[in-house]
């Protein structure tokens, strides 16, 4: 196997053109450079520096290798080197983010805001999450990932938590419910939007009801919250949503505490091990975790 060392010691010995001010540029002893151009001509099968006087000049062979022994080093010094941060007024990337329905309306706008102002041309490319099979995310084709984690996420997935949440109540203005206490029994009287992308009939309200006794009236199942709010928004629906993750898409409509406990949420981020030391896909980590933090 080539010796990386020897490749570094042929582009001093050229540079310099004599082995005591080689040695010394490398720290080494004298004797240690002279072993080093001796095993170099026994490697390339040619003498490279010969005397001339009292001092070395380079073989043509040495003089064609120069500049090529020159770039490798440099070129492989940068690649071993740590990644820098980025410029990010000069990064040109586009970058996938698979995000659970109503991320993108509620974290979206703040989101783009700030990585238009820091990486002008960075470009943010939303897909819909339809599973939590985490293959998008081995094979590249995503970058980073939310939601909760489930069990069929791949073990080698990084997570690292943005926010909790809980589900509440949300009716139109002007709905019975936005007056007086809103007990179990009020709240199960009223006619629901069950949310389930798998179309569940129950689910962890119903559960938390059925312990009192008491079953609400599913009228409609839905595949997300944006759909879940539009219906209640323009009927007597009651719609059941995560508190945080639907905040912009609740404007102007009456949202309450459930009556009944359920469990909270954590909501994470996720990405694989390919594009964590990634100095470019950390700063948009921290964009995402930052942009979480600020929207209550």
């Amino acid at each position: 196997m080539p010796d990386f060392n020897l490749l570094i010691a042929l582009d001093v010995l050229l540079a310099e053109g004599n082995v005591t001010r080689a040695a010394q540029r490398l720290r080494l002893s004298p004797s240690a450079m002279s072993r080093a151009l001796a095993r170099l001509r026994e490697t390339t099968g040619d003498p490279l520096l010969v005397r001339a006087g009292r001092g070395l000049v380079p073989t043509p062979r040495a003089l064609e290798l120069r500049e090529r022994v020159s770039q490798l080093v440099q070129d492989t010094e940068a690649v071993l080197r740590p990644a820098k941060t980025p410029n990010l007024k000069q990064l040109v990337r586009t970058f996938t983010l698979r995000t659970s329905e109503g991320f993108v309306e509620n974290f979206g706008p703040d989101l783009i805001s700030r990585v238009s102002e820091e990486a002008p041309g960075v470009r943010l490319r939303f897909v819909q999450k339809l599973d939590k099979d985490s293959a998008l995310l081995r094979d590249g084709t995503v970058d980073l990932e939310t939601g909760v984690v489930g069990n069929t996420m791949g073990p080698e997935v990084r997570v690292q938590a943005l926010f909790r949440d809980r589900f509440i109540g949300v009716v139109r203005m002007g709905h019975s419910l936005c007056q007086g206490e809103i007990t179990p029994v009020r709240y199960a009287a009223g006619r629901h939007i069950r949310v389930s992308r798998r179309g569940l009939d129950k689910g962890p309200i119903d559960e938390a009801l059925s312990l009192l006794g008491l079953e609400r009236e599913i009228i409609t199942i839905v595949g997300g919250f944006s759909a879940a709010l539009a219906l209640a928004r323009a009927s007597d629906l009651i719609a059941s949503v995560p508190e945080r993750h639907t905040g912009n898409l609740r404007a102007g409509m009456h949202s309450f505490p459930l009556p009944v406990p359920t469990p909270e949420i954590t909501v994470s981020l996720l990405w694989h091990p390919r594009f964590h030391a990634d100095p470019a896909h950390r700063w948009l980590r921290s964009l995402v975790l930052d942009t979480c933090a600020a929207i209550h």
